[in-house]
Order: C-alpha cells, then structure tokens, then sequence
C-alpha cells in the first residue's frame, strides 16, 4: 500500500514508472469506448471513494473514469453528507470506516490537518485529490502532457509558471527536483512562493528562478503554465490582490517573448489571468491536458495498489 499525497515523498524512479505506465495505457485505448475496461482488468472489485470538501469537475470526472477503466468501481461522498465533523464523529473514526469500507480514498479538502490525519489512520492508500499545498495529480499530468507534446525529456525545456503561488506551483516545485528541471516564475514579489517551500528545493538540489517580472521569466519558454489568481476559497480583497497581477497576464504580447513553438497549459476554471486570444490558440493545449488527468490517474492508483507494469 502506498499514499499519493505529496509528490516530494514519491520516489523520481516511481514518478518516472507512473508516466511510463500512462504513456502506454493512453496508447491501448485509442480504439476503446469511454467505459470499456482495459485489458486484464487489473482493479476489478476495487472500490474508490471520494470525499469532496471543495467543488471538483476535473479531478472528480478523471478520478471516477480512471477507477471504472481499470475494472473498479467509485462512490462519491460530500464532507457535509456524513457525521465527520458537524455530526460528532472523529475523522479518526471516520478513517476506520472508510477503510472498512473501500479500497483507497480520495480527499479534496481545504485542510492540511485532514489529509495529515487521513494518512496517519487509514489502512488503505489514501489520494490528495488537492489540498491547500498540494495538487499532485494535476501537477504530474501537466509533466506528461508537456513531454507527449514535445516528445522531449522535461529536463531538456524551459517550464515557466506565470501567476501565483499555489497548490499547483507548488507541486510543481516538488516535481521539478525530482525530476531535475529548472523552473522558472513570473509572480508579484508580495506572492513568491514560501520561503520553507523554496528553501526544501534548494537543498534537494532544485533550481528556482523568480522574477518579479514577467516578460524575464517568459522569454524563450518552451512551456508557460498559468491558473486562476482567485481561486474560489481565497480569502482575501479580491479586488487588491488583481490589482497586483494585472501585469501577469498571459497575452498575445506576452507569449511572442517565448519560443515561436511554446505552448501554454492551464489546470482550469480559467479567469482573468489570461486572454482569450491565448487561451484559444494553437499554442495552447489544455483541453489534451485536461483529458490526459484521466490517464495519469490511472496509472496513479496502480502505483497505490502495487500494480504498476
């Protein structure tokens, strides 16, 4: 049994051997129908359960897809449909249900303090399906989705996030030493990523650039990856803080800095933070990344279940 909750804690040979599996699983089902199961059917009578404490349309689809390819089954629950909390009922308890239960669970949450304390009760794997300083599977689908693209190492491109520092970043920043890639950011000084964050990558080798501004981190990208600047539980003046990033967008000017082939990624709901103009062009591909979240997610639970090819 094995957790999928920070990508800093999963080995570079085990993130390299998820991204191979989903290479080829994506490859094997070119002619298959969206619930046809793959071949051997190696989660068959496997149950995922999923708990959303925050919205989900990606994350929640690709997990329930990803579970039913691989020949198991999902049940989706809300926080606030259960006794977890309001109800009186410890998540230590909760845990022990859970993993009575199902196979492996799934957590989307606003709290750190769930995902640490799941962890520490649940005797099945348990899946950060995002949390606030963590977006694992969304993070290693965007390094698939850049290396299918630009059938490229990662190591050999320049990756560029525009925008603020988040869940995503900062797996990202967690990905980039383990897989050895300098990552570069464009980002107002008042939101640089964590210092304790940025201090782990330094000492684990990683190579972090940030500039204040955006037209030095864009130039020659080969890849500029962005997300919405007000996410939907951000507590703060929403008005002050666009004020800040209203040089960040990613716009048609801004995207000519990089290279003439880059393209451009968004983990969605999109907002201001980029123009229309990008965010429909050939440059960018973020219904493929989108849709490759299915894949890497299967490959991702097989990692958990010790199924990996």
């Amino acid at each position: 049994m094995k957790h999928f909750v920070n990508l800093k804690d999963v080995s570079s040979k085990d993130l390299r051997k998820i991204l191979s599996d989903a290479k080829k699983r994506k490859k094997l089902r070119e002619n298959l129908s969206t619930l046809e199961v793959d071949k051997g059917s190696p989660l068959k009578g496997k149950l995922l359960i999923q708990m959303f404490d925050k919205p989900s349309l990606r994350t929640r689809l690709s997990f329930h897809l990803a579970i039913k390819q691989l020949g198991g089954n999902t049940l989706t629950l809300r926080s606030n449909e259960l006794h977890l909390g309001k109800g009186g009922e410890s998540l230590e308890d909760t845990a022990k249900i859970l993993s009575t239960y199902g196979d492996a669970f799934m957590l989307r949450t606003d709290s750190e303090y769930k995902i640490e304390n799941f962890k520490k009760n649940l005797k099945i794997p348990l899946i950060n399906g995002l949390s606030p300083n963590s977006h694992p599977s969304q993070a290693l689908s965007d390094i698939f989705t850049i290396e299918e693209i630009k059938n490229k190492p990662i190591s050999k491109l320049k990756i560029v996030w525009v925008g603020d520092s988040n869940n995503v970043l900062y797996s990202l920043i967690d990905i980039s030493v383990k897989l050895k890639f300098e990552l570069y950011l464009g980002c107002p000084k008042k939101f640089y990523p964590n210092k304790l964050v940025l201090n782990w990558a330094t000492k684990n080798g990683g190579k972090i650039h940030i500039f204040d501004d955006p037209k030095k981190a864009v130039t020659d990208a080969d890849v500029v990856i962005s997300d919405k600047v007000i996410s939907l539980n951000d507590k703060v003046n929403k008005k002050k803080k666009l004020k800040y990033f209203r040089f960040f967008k990613i716009t048609e000017k801004l995207i000519k800095l990089a290279k003439n082939d880059c393209i451009f990624l968004h983990c969605l709901p999109r907002g201001a933070e980029v123009e229309e103009k990008v965010f429909l062009s050939k440059k960018s591909k973020v219904w493929q990344q989108a849709l490759n979240r299915v894949h890497v997610q299967k490959s991702i639970l097989l990692y958990c279940f010790d199924k990996l090819r």
